[in-house]
């Protein structure tokens, strides 16, 4: 039991929790009224981000990668970026940004929905991170830490820019949830064909037979 622990406790799997610890002091700081605590938000922000990176990297590196790491990791990816995307929605008050932040928020919903779907059907090794999937990633992280470093005022050239960057990451969330369904397809149809031609359990008949119990 001990060894299991601390195998899950590696660094990387440390790193990861401490990305998900941040998650209550990053509201906190964007919610105190100030310029300066947006910048101190999107630090702590970056610094999440940047966590993400170390400790997958790490995680290759130290030949250290465990179930719980990759159970935990897309949590705390998921947590931190729909947590910046309702302060945004919620400070900006825009539609502009409410917009992409729903389309980001659908995809993460529907494919992981999905992965659990494959996961079931011992299928999960077929959806799997692609490069396009790391580029939204870091063009989605970007945009967040520029949107949340600034106040939201669309006449500045930052947030004009947070705002095209995030659009761009919310056509490359479309386009690879497109990538992921088409892989899973034909997953997706022989589990609803399968469902379909189930053989469905025998009703009894409650009518009496006419000719009686004794008759053949």
């Amino acid at each position: 039991m001990q060894s299991s622990y601390n195998a899950a406790m590696n660094l990387p799997n440390l790193l990861t929790l401490s990305r998900i610890l941040l998650v209550p002091f990053f509201v906190v700081i964007y919610a105190i009224p100030g310029a300066g605590t947006y910048v101190y938000a999107a630090a702590l922000f970056a610094l999440a981000a940047f966590t993400d990176w170390l400790d997958g990297y790490l995680a290759r590196r130290l030949n250290q990668t465990t179930p719980f790491g990759a159970f935990l990791d897309p949590v705390a990816d998921k947590l931190i970026v729909v947590t910046a995307l309702v302060l945004l929605v919620g400070h900006h008050t825009t539609l502009w940004l409410t917009l992409p932040a729903i389309v980001i928020v659908g995809r993460e919903i529907v494919v992981s929905a999905l992965r659990e779907w494959m996961a079931e059907m011992n299928r999960r090794g077929a959806v799997k991170v692609s490069w396009l999937g790391r580029v939204k990633t870091t063009l989605q992280m970007v945009s967040l830490v520029v949107l949340l470093a600034n106040p939201p005022e669309l006449d500045r050239s930052w947030v004009l820019l947070g705002y095209i960057l995030l659009y761009g990451a919310a056509i490359l969330t479309l386009w690879s949830m497109i990538l992921y369904l088409q892989v899973a397809w034909p997953t997706l149809r022989t589990g609803w064909e399968g469902g379909r031609s189930a053989p469905q359990p025998a009703r009894s008949s409650s009518r009496p037979d006419p000719a009686g119990p004794g008759s053949h």
